[in-house]
Formats: structure tokens, sequence, C-alpha cells
């Protein structure tokens, strides 16, 4: 058990295990399906540690993107069916990019993709969804954020880079209230550039990189429980300024304890945005 684990857990504090990455040498990678199948397989030495992650709800007003990495917001959604793909690009993109634009104060945003999630294995089987994520990373690396806008937006990537932009994701429930694998982020503040390690993410059609990270029992975890359809997580995994802001959070599902997947199975959406400061 961690140094962090064994403080007391008050009402607003559960305990749970996450799964860290361990530096003994060997190289991390992932390998993911394309869009039906949602099988993945990782390369790497791993460990879970148990940790307190606490509910962050009664305290939400506190977190601010540009300082902790992340904030939870309140946004109605006009979507009646994340799993209508023409939906979700008509509607959906549309409010992220101008919720993003809102949270962040950025001048142009590009929404680029977005990833449904169930812990329901056999509605996922044939379905463009996908299984939470148990392994604790961040997104995007030093490397891969700027190498992504390349990829999208060549003929204006050079410009793009001469200013600041980031990579900001909105997590949410698309159902009912989420009771099972919720999400846990680790404040920005108390996550430490020596324990972000480069981990190749190989897709069917390019090769990107994300960050898997080690544990420290100086991680704080954090959680807003039983999110609603309604309710949105901001955050940020690449952030090109070095002045001190968030620049990543390292994030990852998680059990809570007694819950019961089968009967409560998550169901979430979470979208990928650029984010530019500079001339629209």
């Amino acid at each position: 058990m961690t140094a962090t684990a064994e403080k007391p857990l008050d009402s607003a504090t559960v305990e749970a295990p996450l799964m860290y990455y361990i530096d003994d040498g060997t190289p991390a990678a992932s390998k993911t399906g394309d869009e039906v199948d949602n099988s993945r397989s990782y390369e790497g030495s791993y460990e879970h540690k148990t940790v307190q992650i606490r509910d962050a709800r009664s305290l939400r007003d506190e977190f601010k993107l540009e300082t902790h990495g992340f904030e939870l917001v309140d946004h109605a959604t006009k979507v009646q069916d994340f799993y209508d793909p023409d939906e979700m690009l008509s509607v959906y993109y549309k409010e992220t990019e101008e919720l993003i634009k809102a949270t962040s104060g950025a001048t142009r945003v590009q929404v680029f993709d977005h990833t449904l999630r169930s812990g329901d294995n056999d509605f996922r089987t044939g379905k463009p969804v996908r299984e939470p994520v148990r392994r604790v990373h961040n997104d995007y690396t030093e490397w891969s954020g700027p190498q992504r806008v390349r990829d999208l937006i060549p003929d204006e990537a050079d410009d793009l880079l001469q200013h600041r932009f980031a990579i900001i994701q909105v997590w949410r429930g698309i159902n009912k209230p989420i009771k099972s694998d919720p999400l846990c982020i680790c404040d920005s503040r108390l996550l430490k550039d020596s324990e972000l390690y480069p981990s190749r993410r190989i897709y069917p059609d390019r090769v990107g990189e994300t960050y898997v990270v080690t544990h420290s029992p100086e991680h704080e975890w954090l959680y807003f429980s039983e999110m609603t359809r309604d309710e949105a997580i901001v955050f940020k995994v690449y952030e090109s300024a070095k002045d001190g802001r968030a620049r990543w959070t390292a994030h990852t599902s998680f059990p809570l304890p007694d819950q019961d997947p089968i009967a409560h199975p998550r169901e979430s959406c979470e979208m990928r945005a650029l984010a530019f400061f500079g001339p629209a």
C-alpha cells in the first residue's frame, strides 16, 4: 500500500488500485484495433498501486484548467443519441468546440475525433465502442502533440505552431449517471516530467505516442461522483507553453468499491480538440 493510501479515509475518499508503468527498461506500447475491432494489447511492465481518490464534487469550483489541468463544468447538450455519428458531427462537435473556447480562451478550436466507451462487453462487440481504460496515462507527448497538428492541418501547421496551442479533451457520461469505472485525474501540479515515459500507440493506419506514468506517493487523485450527461470534465493533455501552467493530466478509469458494472455499465464519450491561442 502506498504512503498516500495509508492516510485515514474520509467520507469523500475511496481507495482503488491504479495501473502504473514500471521503469525497468522495457519500452511501453499499446496496439489498438480498427473501429469494429475494439481489442487492445499492451507492452511494457506495469504494477497496481492502491491509492486514495477524492470525490472532488464539493470542491468543484476550486479546480481550473490552467492551474490543475482540468475542471468540471455544467454543460447541457442537445444530443439525443451519442451513438448516431451524423448527430455527433452536426451537433456535438460544434457544442464541444464552443465549450472549449469558453473554458480555455482559445481563439480557434478544432475537434478532430471522439471515442465512445462502455463497460458492457456484449454491447461493445462489433461496434465502434471501446472499453474504459485502466492504465494511468496522458494522451499526447512533446512529440505527438505538435505532430497531431501536422497530421490534421498540414497546410497551416508551420504557422500555427509558431503560437501557443493545446490539445484539450472533454469527457462526459452519455446515458445514466456514472456509477462504475469513473474517470479520475491527477492534479497536474503534482505530476513531474520525470514520471512520464513515451509509449508508442499503434493504430491500423498510423503510429502515435502517449505518456505512461510511474507511481509517486505525491500524486493527488480526484474524481466527480455520479456525473450526469449534462456535466463534463474539460482537461488538458498537451500544452505548448512552458510558463508554469498545467501541461499534462495523468488520468485513468478506476473501480468504485462495491460497484456493479453489469447493472450500471459506464457509458461515456471523450472528445479531442486542437486549441489555438494565436491569431485566428
